[in-house]
Protein backbone atom coordinates (compact mmCIF):
# COMPACT_ATOMS: atom_id res chain seq x y z
CA UNK A 1 0.00 0.00 0.00
CA UNK A 2 1.73 3.07 -0.75
CA UNK A 3 1.05 6.36 0.72
CA UNK A 4 1.81 9.92 -1.11
CA UNK A 5 3.44 12.62 0.58
CA UNK A 6 4.35 16.29 -0.51
CA UNK A 7 7.92 17.12 -1.26
CA UNK A 8 7.45 19.37 2.21
CA UNK A 9 6.07 16.64 4.06
CA UNK A 10 8.80 14.26 2.79
CA UNK A 11 11.64 16.69 3.51
CA UNK A 12 10.06 17.05 7.07
CA UNK A 13 10.15 13.24 7.87
CA UNK A 14 13.50 12.64 6.43
CA UNK A 15 15.25 15.69 8.39
CA UNK A 16 13.20 14.01 11.51
CA UNK A 17 14.00 10.54 11.48
CA UNK A 18 16.99 10.53 9.12
CA UNK A 19 19.31 11.65 12.47
CA UNK A 20 17.36 8.89 14.78
CA UNK A 21 18.67 6.05 12.48
CA UNK A 22 21.89 7.52 12.44
CA UNK A 23 22.19 7.59 16.58
CA UNK A 24 20.37 4.37 16.49
CA UNK A 25 23.40 3.03 14.10
CA UNK A 26 25.67 4.10 15.99
CA UNK A 27 23.87 2.77 18.75
CA UNK A 28 24.47 -0.33 17.38
CA UNK A 29 28.27 0.04 16.70
CA UNK A 30 28.97 0.87 20.12
CA UNK A 31 26.75 -2.35 21.23
CA UNK A 32 29.09 -4.62 19.22
CA UNK A 33 32.40 -3.27 20.14
CA UNK A 34 31.79 -2.51 23.97
CA UNK A 35 33.87 -3.71 27.04
CA UNK A 36 32.18 -1.55 29.94
CA UNK A 37 31.34 -2.60 33.24
CA UNK A 38 28.55 -4.61 34.24
CA UNK A 39 26.78 -1.93 36.01
CA UNK A 40 26.88 0.16 32.96
CA UNK A 41 25.37 -2.27 30.78
CA UNK A 42 22.73 -2.91 32.87
CA UNK A 43 21.95 0.80 32.81
CA UNK A 44 22.19 1.45 29.10
CA UNK A 45 19.59 -1.41 28.52
CA UNK A 46 17.31 -0.20 30.98
CA UNK A 47 17.32 3.40 28.85
CA UNK A 48 17.07 2.11 25.92
CA UNK A 49 14.04 -0.16 26.80
CA UNK A 50 12.47 2.97 27.94
CA UNK A 51 13.84 5.25 24.76
CA UNK A 52 11.92 1.92 22.69
CA UNK A 53 9.03 2.14 24.69
CA UNK A 54 8.54 5.76 24.12
CA UNK A 55 9.41 5.06 20.59
CA UNK A 56 6.22 2.74 19.98
CA UNK A 57 3.42 5.00 21.37
CA UNK A 58 2.74 5.67 17.96
CA UNK A 59 4.25 3.75 14.70
CA UNK A 60 2.97 3.91 10.84
CA UNK A 61 1.47 0.39 10.17
CA UNK A 62 3.35 -2.74 8.42
CA UNK A 63 3.20 -2.44 4.84
CA UNK A 64 2.91 1.23 4.26
CA UNK A 65 5.03 2.95 1.69
CA UNK A 66 5.91 6.12 0.21
CA UNK A 67 6.02 7.97 -2.85
CA UNK A 68 6.92 11.54 -3.44
CA UNK A 69 6.34 12.88 -7.10
CA UNK A 70 5.54 9.88 -8.03
CA UNK A 71 9.08 7.82 -7.42
CA UNK A 72 9.26 5.44 -3.72
CA UNK A 73 10.58 7.48 -0.76
CA UNK A 74 12.53 4.30 1.21
CA UNK A 75 11.70 4.68 4.82
CA UNK A 76 12.42 1.64 5.70
CA UNK A 77 14.36 0.07 2.99
CA UNK A 78 17.11 -2.83 3.97
CA UNK A 79 19.56 -1.67 1.57
CA UNK A 80 19.14 2.58 1.70
CA UNK A 81 16.35 3.20 4.48
CA UNK A 82 17.10 6.70 5.38
CA UNK A 83 14.87 5.87 9.17
CA UNK A 84 16.44 2.25 9.04
CA UNK A 85 19.37 1.79 11.18
CA UNK A 86 20.41 -1.27 10.22
CA UNK A 87 20.78 -0.18 6.38
CA UNK A 88 23.75 0.44 4.84
CA UNK A 89 24.60 4.49 5.18
CA UNK A 90 24.48 4.60 1.37
CA UNK A 91 23.39 7.47 -0.41
CA UNK A 92 23.10 6.92 -3.88
CA UNK A 93 23.90 9.73 -6.50
CA UNK A 94 22.97 9.67 -10.48
CA UNK A 95 25.06 10.34 -12.63
CA UNK A 96 22.83 10.44 -15.94
CA UNK A 97 22.55 7.77 -18.41
CA UNK A 98 22.09 5.23 -16.49
CA UNK A 99 24.51 5.18 -13.72
CA UNK A 100 24.96 5.80 -10.06
CA UNK A 101 27.58 5.63 -7.72
CA UNK A 102 27.49 6.33 -3.98
CA UNK A 103 30.81 6.66 -1.34
CA UNK A 104 30.01 5.37 2.15
CA UNK A 105 32.09 3.41 5.11
CA UNK A 106 30.85 0.19 6.25
CA UNK A 107 31.72 -0.15 10.30
CA UNK A 108 31.25 -3.24 12.55
CA UNK A 109 27.61 -4.13 12.12
CA UNK A 110 28.17 -5.05 8.55
CA UNK A 111 31.49 -7.46 9.47
CA UNK A 112 31.74 -11.25 8.11
CA UNK A 113 35.39 -12.23 8.27
CA UNK A 114 37.30 -10.61 10.71
CA UNK A 115 37.87 -7.30 9.43
CA UNK A 116 36.19 -7.82 6.32
CA UNK A 117 32.59 -7.24 4.78
CA UNK A 118 29.90 -9.68 5.32
CA UNK A 119 29.75 -11.23 1.68
CA UNK A 120 25.78 -11.03 1.73
CA UNK A 121 26.23 -7.31 2.72
CA UNK A 122 28.24 -7.05 -0.53
CA UNK A 123 25.35 -8.57 -2.47
CA UNK A 124 22.80 -6.36 -0.73
CA UNK A 125 24.23 -3.69 -1.87
CA UNK A 126 25.18 -4.39 -5.46
CA UNK A 127 21.64 -5.81 -5.64
CA UNK A 128 20.41 -2.20 -4.66
CA UNK A 129 23.00 -0.20 -6.77
CA UNK A 130 22.27 -2.09 -9.97
CA UNK A 131 18.33 -2.19 -9.15
CA UNK A 132 19.01 1.65 -8.61
CA UNK A 133 20.70 2.09 -12.54
CA UNK A 134 18.54 -0.46 -14.22
CA UNK A 135 15.78 1.63 -12.93
CA UNK A 136 16.68 4.91 -13.65
CA UNK A 137 16.60 6.51 -9.90
CA UNK A 138 13.40 4.06 -8.72
CA UNK A 139 11.42 6.05 -11.61
CA UNK A 140 10.58 3.21 -13.57
CA UNK A 141 9.39 -0.57 -12.08
CA UNK A 142 12.39 -2.79 -12.79
CA UNK A 143 13.03 -5.49 -10.72
CA UNK A 144 15.67 -7.82 -10.17
CA UNK A 145 15.27 -11.06 -12.17
CA UNK A 146 18.68 -13.09 -11.97
CA UNK A 147 21.89 -11.25 -10.06
CA UNK A 148 25.41 -12.59 -10.08
CA UNK A 149 28.31 -11.43 -7.68
CA UNK A 150 31.86 -12.38 -7.99
CA UNK A 151 34.28 -11.87 -5.41
CA UNK A 152 37.62 -11.38 -6.04
CA UNK A 153 38.88 -10.41 -3.00
CA UNK A 154 38.04 -9.71 0.87
CA UNK A 155 36.04 -6.01 1.22
CA UNK A 156 37.91 -4.55 4.49
CA UNK A 157 35.64 -2.49 6.68
CA UNK A 158 35.51 1.59 6.19
CA UNK A 159 35.21 3.84 3.61
CA UNK A 160 34.24 1.95 -0.02
CA UNK A 161 32.34 3.46 -3.14
CA UNK A 162 29.71 1.30 -5.54
CA UNK A 163 29.27 2.09 -9.14
CA UNK A 164 26.35 0.60 -10.89
CA UNK A 165 25.50 1.08 -14.93
CA UNK A 166 22.96 -0.41 -17.60
CA UNK A 167 25.10 -2.22 -19.58
CA UNK A 168 22.25 -2.94 -22.47
CA UNK A 169 18.42 -3.29 -22.87
CA UNK A 170 16.13 -6.20 -24.48
CA UNK A 171 12.65 -5.61 -24.53
CA UNK A 172 11.19 -5.76 -20.82
CA UNK A 173 14.82 -6.60 -19.57
CA UNK A 174 17.65 -4.45 -18.78
CA UNK A 175 21.18 -5.23 -18.07
CA UNK A 176 23.11 -4.10 -15.33
CA UNK A 177 26.44 -3.89 -13.87
CA UNK A 178 28.32 -2.91 -11.18
CA UNK A 179 31.07 -3.05 -8.39
CA UNK A 180 32.30 -2.75 -4.87
CA UNK A 181 35.90 -0.77 -4.44
CA UNK A 182 38.12 0.31 -1.83
CA UNK A 183 41.23 2.49 -2.27
CA UNK A 184 43.30 -0.52 -3.84
CA UNK A 185 40.64 -1.40 -6.44
CA UNK A 186 37.70 -3.57 -7.06
CA UNK A 187 36.93 -5.85 -4.30
CA UNK A 188 33.51 -7.33 -5.83
CA UNK A 189 32.12 -7.42 -9.15
CA UNK A 190 28.35 -8.33 -10.20
CA UNK A 191 25.69 -8.14 -13.32
CA UNK A 192 22.19 -8.60 -13.38
CA UNK A 193 19.20 -8.79 -15.35
CA UNK A 194 16.31 -6.22 -14.20
CA UNK A 195 12.43 -7.16 -15.73
CA UNK A 196 9.42 -5.24 -15.98
CA UNK A 197 6.63 -6.64 -14.24
CA UNK A 198 3.35 -7.08 -16.27
CA UNK A 199 1.46 -4.77 -14.36
CA UNK A 200 4.10 -1.91 -14.90
CA UNK A 201 3.37 -2.71 -18.81
CA UNK A 202 0.12 -2.61 -18.72
CA UNK A 203 -0.16 0.85 -17.11
CA UNK A 204 1.82 2.08 -20.21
Amino acid sequence: MFEVLSAAEAERVTALYAPLADAVRELIDATIRTEVDDDVVHQARTTIEAVTASLRQRTRPAKVSYRVDGRPLPLGNAAIGVCNPIAAPIVVQHDGGGRCTSDFVLGSAYEGPPGLVHGGVSALVLDHMLGEAASEGLSKARFTGTITVKYLRGTPLGPLRCDAWIESAEGVKVFARGTISDAAGVTVEAEGVFIEPAWARESQ
